[in-house]
This record gives structure tokens, sequence and C-alpha cells, in this order.
């Protein structure tokens, strides 16, 4: 039978024991990626005072005046940088193009803060995958928490994928030099309080599946949360459970194991009428991507490739676009 909720999962064992706990962790995690494609990680080694450092810094960028925030506007609709407000975006028409109604939250973004040699950032195939970042001048210590941040976020997916990899029955260290010069992208979300009803059909993040490898999100038990689609097509609620990150897998990995492994729907929904100020939620969301030549191509022998051979980038470059509105 199937996973119809997501489990929590405790990597302390993968980081701390034998081989045989590995294997016992891995084991759970191919099961949560083929049934459901989320899973709730403990044990995870983050600080818990970073992470609540990085949520005081950005709430404190987003309670600035709107003229402020625009001062950091997201450049273009091909540059993954810079700060989107509020009706600017729609995550369902990833899915469906003709999606209507955009999503109820804003948003600030950043990219590698580490960028590799020239010659490799530069390159043509590299496109803008590495554009420079755009720091805001308020809260000066914004820069400084979310490149902390950001570093960490990069760790956790590097044993995560370690973690995958075994889960797969490949060499532990399969994904290290695909991952080394990744082009993750560390966004913020910020869901205001509703104190007007929404238009029809209008929730703060409409039913989307994420682009790259995997997802690490950090939220907040408010009213109008995180939503995931199950094997039987039912909305379920996805617990916040302290000192935990939500993973889930992107459509990238979901075509690397040739959907062995599912890259679920899921969305973010409104609090019930009149719920007040008390509904302000944030989400901390890394976007971990492979490097950008990473060859992606069917990863689970004796089945038949369902997709063409693609790159990390080129995968990625023709997804950015088609959320924004213009």
């Amino acid at each position: 039978m199937k996973l119809l909720n997501v489990p929590v999962i405790d990597l302390k064992p993968f980081r701390r024991g034998s081989e045989a706990d590995k294997k016992q962790v891995a084991e759970a995690v191919d099961r949560a990626c083929c049934d459901i494609g989320f899973l709730i990680i403990k044990g995870h080694g983050i600080s818990p005072e970073l992470i609540a450092r990085t949520r005081e810094v950005s709430r404190d960028f987003f309670d600035l005046p709107l003229a402020d925030k625009k001062k950091v506007a997201r450049p273009s609709i091909d540059v993954a940088r810079g700060y989107i407000g509020v009706d600017e975006e729609s995550l369902a028409r990833s899915r469906e193009p003709q999606a209507t109604g955009s999503d109820l939250n804003e948003s600030f973004m950043v990219g590698p803060v580490d960028a590799p040699h020239q010659d490799y950032s530069s390159a043509p195939a590299a496109g803008k995958h590495f554009a420079p970042n755009i720091w805001p001048e308020r809260p000066a210590e914004l820069r400084q928490v979310w490149t902390h941040y950001y570093r960490e976020m990069g760790q956790l997916a590097a044993l995560l994928m370690r973690v995958f990899a075994m889960a797969l029955k490949l060499p532990e260290d399969y994904f290290d030099d695909r991952i080394d010069r990744h082009i993750s992208r560390l966004r913020v979300r910020n869901y205001p309080p509703q104190l007007k009803k929404p238009a029809p059909g209008q929730i703060r993040a409409g039913a989307h599946s994420d682009y790259g490898s995997l997802t690490i999100l950090a939220t907040e038990d408010r009213p109008g949360g995180l939503q995931v689609c199950n094997a039987e097509g039912e909305w379920v609620d996805v617990p916040i459970v302290p000192d935990c990150f939500i993973i889930n897998i992107g459509d990238l990995l979901a075509r690397w194991t040739n959907d062995t492994w599912v890259s679920t729907l899921h969305r973010v929904v409104n609090p019930p009428a009149n719920s007040g100020p008390e509904t302000r939620r944030q989400s901390l969301v890394f976007f971990h991507n492979p490097n950008y030549d990473a060859a992606i191509s069917n990863l689970v022998p004796d089945t038949t490739a369902k997709y063409p051979p693609t790159t990390s980038g080129e995968h990625l470059r023709s997804l950015y676009t088609a959320t924004q509105n213009t």
C-alpha cells in the first residue's frame, strides 16, 4: 500500500550510523519518494538559531515599505534574483499555461553565493544561472545571514543527494561531482495576512511541482498552509514538525529516475475567512539544482527511458519563465 501522508524520517542514523543504518534510512526515503514525493526530516544537523535568525532578518525585509523592496526588484523574467511582489506570479501556470489568478505572496531570492571559476560560470552554457545577486541595503545583516543559510542548505542538500544515491542503489558519492557547482536558489516567500476576501479561485500558491532535484523547506505553523496531492488524488495537509525540514523532490529528479520517483503537485491554501493578522506566514525555501552541465538521463536500469537526455541547465531554463506575469 502506498504512503498517503508525508512521513517523518530521522537522518541522524545516516549521518552517524553504520552502513546498515544508512541502508535503512535510504530504504525509507526511497519509499517516500516513490509514493508521495515528500518527506519530513529530523536529525539534519542545522542550527535552530540560524533558522530563527534567517526568519527574523527576512521578516524585517518584508516589513519594509514597498518602494524600498522594489529597489531590488527582479530585473527580468529570465533572471531568478530579487524581489517579486504580490500578484506578480502564478505557480499554477507552470503546469497549466492558461491558468488564471496570481498567487497571494511576495518573495525575495538569490542564487549561488560562491561562484565557481569564471571559465565555468561565464561559459555560454551557463546562461544566467550565475547572474549576480541583488542585495537590499536594509536590513544590513540580510546578506551575511542569507549567505550563511545558503551554504548550510547546500551542505544539507549534498547529504540528501547521498541518501538518494543509496536509495537508487547507486554508489553513495554518485552525485557528488554533479552538484559541486550547483545552481541552487534560496527564496523566502512571505504570505501576508488576508484582511480581505481573495478573488474567486485565488490562493496563496497555486498547484505546482518544483523544477529541480530537491527542495528544502522551513515554514511556520500558521493557518493557510502547505498541501500535497497524494496517490489517491486527495489534498492532504503537510504537518509542521518542530525543528524539522520538509523535503520534496522536483521535476528534474523525477525525470532522472524515469518517473520511478514522483514530483508531486502541491499548493498553499488560504486561511479560513476572517482569521486576522496571525495568518501571516513565511517560508524559507532552498531549491537545489545540480551543476548546469550535469547530464540528465534515465538512471533506472531495465526501464525504457521516457525522456530524451538533457542537462540540468537546459531543463531549468525551459521552466523558469513560465510562471511569471508579463
